[in-house]
């Protein structure tokens, strides 16, 4: 018998979650919430809560915007590290829910959802920051925040690229930077594909490249499956 499993992306503007077969098959529709301000564990956990409640389901998969390890955060540079270091979001899930929980970064998720298995795959997610993850062969590689990594006169990806810089310079001269930093994953990485999701990837103005593809959450929905098959 299948199981149910309850997928929450957790996003620095809103909270989204449905309800997936262990096969990946979506069984109840997304809802979202607003992201709480401020977006402190307590605020972030009570939402997820208040989002579950229109939900049936055995167990948990979460995608988080920042470092997790072993379901425990250790930055959350959009939604407040200060507050979220240390904190086991997996384990408070589990205990909240009496349910198995398990909680990594956000584009780790997306990307256990979309990537093919096939050679090197690059996963970036261009929304309220700037979200990678890495993968050979299908199998999900260390973390590594790349967001936070200096790209431009001492600006790091994140404030390069990330939301805010789109809001103050406008979608053309934002569009160049992108592609002035693809160029530079491609040279660091040479991956065999490169995963482009978040919401601001509809602004993208320059033609892609034969190896690069924009995707949406719908499509690496079944990451939350997935997740529990690692």
């Amino acid at each position: 018998m299948s199981e149910r499993i309850l997928s929450i992306d957790i996003g620095g503007s809103k909270i989204k979650g449905s309800v997936l077969s262990t096969e990946g098959e979506m069984l109840q529709d997304y809802m979202k919430l607003p992201t709480p301000a401020p977006a402190n564990p307590e605020n972030v956990i009570k939402t997820m809560q208040e989002l579950a409640n229109n939900f049936t389901f055995d167990k948990i998969a979460s995608g988080f915007p920042g470092y997790v390890r072993d379901g425990i955060v250790h930055t959350a540079p959009n939604l407040g590290t200060k507050e979220w270091a240390g904190i086991n979001l997996a384990q408070q899930l589990t205990d909240i829910f009496q349910k198995p929980a398990r909680v990594i970064n956000d584009a780790d998720m997306l990307g256990l959802g979309v990537v093919a298995g096939k050679g090197l795959e690059l996963m970036v997610t261009l929304g309220t920051g700037f979200g990678t993850a890495l993968f050979l062969e299908g199998k999900l590689l260390p973390h590594l925040e790349i967001a936070h990594h200096p790209i431009k006169r001492e600006l790091t990806y994140d404030q390069y690229i990330g939301d805010a810089a789109l809001q103050d310079k406008g979608k053309e001269k934002w569009s160049t930077r992108v592609r002035f930093c693809f160029d530079v994953l491609k040279t660091v990485f040479n991956y065999d594909k490169l995963y482009i999701g978040g919401g601001n990837s509809r602004y993208l103005k320059f033609e892609l490249e034969e190896n690069m593809v924009i995707v949406t959450n719908l499509q690496g929905i079944d990451g939350g499956a997935k997740l529990w098959k690692q």
